[in-house]
């Protein structure tokens, strides 16, 4: 960037109508939403590529987004730059052990005959949720001879390549124990990365939630966790979110959802699950739930 362009890029300012044009487009691109008082977030981590650009102005910006050839790399770049990752290993671990005490004993028996379990970290972030999700898995000592594979996908390939190389520094391990890092992680001249034989049951691929056509590359799956993703989306977006999670599962196939976010007017198709420490949401169908249903919501 030149001089005059970081001068310039630090002396713009984001106009109203702008601001709304813009919210507008990444939420029409990837179901996000920002309310009227996101605007600072758009100026402060956008203005770099207005400069960049050589653009004058954030209305600039939105055209180039439109309507130039490259438009929609650059809209991509702007969602990774306006999207945050607030994650480490072992989040919400009461709702990772209720995972593996009790949901993963019921896949078990449901799937005893194929002997294959997907699950899938929907928004994974830069990976800590699979690799948690897998240590779960290997801790449960179930499937130690089955076809297990854990998905993870997010709207940020920046954060993809975090995850596929699997290396973290100190604050992804802010809820761990030392057991759970000497049993899972190697040392690395970066900080610690996940051993060869657990990072070889993750796979990470870009996905856009509302694709549900993409989505259906991924097949039938028994568990998807979709954990403090839907707080990003609008109302009608995450209705279309839940609709395509819901076709993913396998019939008795659970939903876990953050610990502040429910299906509440979103969606009556599931069965509400009280496990003993946690609720969850269940497919209908399948082998019986691991604790009786409660009333839909």
């Amino acid at each position: 960037m030149t001089a005059f362009g970081a001068r310039r890029g630090h002396e713009l300012r984001l106009r109203p109508d702008e601001f709304r044009l813009l919210r507008d487009l990444v939420n029409e691109h990837a179901g996000l939403y920002f309310d009227d008082g996101s605007a600072y977030i758009f100026e402060r981590r956008l203005g770099e590529r207005v400069a960049g650009l050589e653009l004058t102005s954030y209305g600039e910006y939105y055209k180039y987004l439109r309507f130039n050839v490259r438009g929609r790399a650059e809209l991509e770049e702007a969602i990774e730059r306006l999207t945050t990752c607030e994650t480490y290993f072992m989040r919400q671990e009461y709702q990772l052990r209720a995972f593996r005490d009790e949901l993963l004993p019921e896949l078990a028996k449901a799937n005893a005959d194929r002997r294959r379990l997907v699950v899938w970290s929907a928004g994974c972030s830069t990976g800590e949720e699979a690799y948690s999700i897998a240590a779960m898995i290997h801790e449960s000592r179930r499937f130690s001879d089955w076809d297990v594979r854990v998905f993870g996908s997010d709207l940020s390939k920046a954060n993809l390549a975090v995850a596929r190389r699997g290396v973290y520094r100190a604050s992804s391990f802010r809820a761990v124990s030392p057991q759970f890092k000497e049993a899972y992680f190697a040392e690395h001249e970066d900080g610690l990365q996940v051993v060869d034989w657990l990072r070889k049951y993750c796979y990470f691929g870009h996905l856009n939630l509302l694709d549900g056509l993409r989505a259906s590359t991924l097949g039938k799956i028994d568990v998807v966790l979709c954990r403090n993703v839907l707080i990003y989306f609008d109302p009608a977006s995450r209705r279309r979110v839940i609709d395509n999670l819901y076709e993913r599962l396998s019939p008795g196939g659970y939903l876990l959802l953050g610990h502040s976010e429910s299906l509440l007017n979103l969606s009556t198709a599931f069965e509400l699950v009280h496990l003993s420490s946690d609720l969850v949401y269940r497919r209908a169908g399948g082998a019986q739930p691991a604790r009786t249903p409660g009333r839909r919501p």
